[in-house]
């Protein structure tokens, strides 16, 4: 297991302290299965989306149909993984009165001052305990959702019935202020540019 990999799917990669589904601004990192560049190719410092990768696309922007309370600030497909700063609104809608994404972050300084709701229920009352407990609503629902419908649209184009697309775990970041706010989407933005110096770049064998 190569560092990132053991970076991003060990258990504590998420924060037990917080509760997913609270209304609040992420910035998260889905990774296809063992980095392989099946979603497309750098060209000239822009994506050229492969036809996995714009099945990708489409089924990205089917999941916010779906999906009253959750919104896409901005997203980025790259060769092996996409980027995202996704916002979570209480209400379910965008008509909150917020003038900028950055009404909803959570301004902190550390974990005291972040609410814990919503824990999981215990094992008891949850029907298959064997199953990773995911919030309604949540972050972790919601990618779940994606690349379960994105997996079976590639998986049945390419006829290779069960094989990984993505892998098993994604990483998350819960965005604190509007600095690191603009910081993350600029990042973004400029990801396809940068492909070369990216963490996520190597060399195909």
């Amino acid at each position: 297991m190569d560092k990132f990999q053991n970076k991003y799917r060990i258990p504590s990669a998420r924060a037990q302290w917080w509760d997913y589904a609270n209304a609040g601004v992420y910035f998260i990192t889905i990774c296809t299965a063992g980095r392989e560049r099946v979603l497309g190719e750098i060209k000239n410092q822009e994506m050229v989306l492969s036809e996995i990768g714009e099945m990708v696309r489409q089924e990205w922007d089917k999941s916010f149909e779906i999906r009253r309370e959750l919104f896409c600030d901005a997203f980025v497909i790259m060769p092996n993984h996409i980027h995202a700063i996704l916002r979570i609104e209480k209400n379910g809608n965008d008509d909150s009165g917020a003038t900028d994404a950055t009404d909803a972050i959570v301004e902190t300084h550390g974990r005291a001052s972040l609410p814990g709701r919503g824990r999981p229920p215990s094992p008891k009352s949850t029907p298959n305990p064997g199953v990773a407990y995911r919030p309604p609503k949540s972050i972790s629902s919601f990618v779940a959702g994606f690349k379960s419908a994105a997996t079976k649209r590639i998986n049945e184009f390419r006829h290779t019935p069960k094989l990984p697309v993505w892998q098993s775990r994604f990483h998350d970041h819960i965005i604190r202020n509007a600095g690191e706010y603009q910081r993350i989407k600029k990042y973004i933005s400029e990801n396809p540019m940068n492909w070369e110096k990216d963490t996520f770049f190597r060399e195909k064998t």
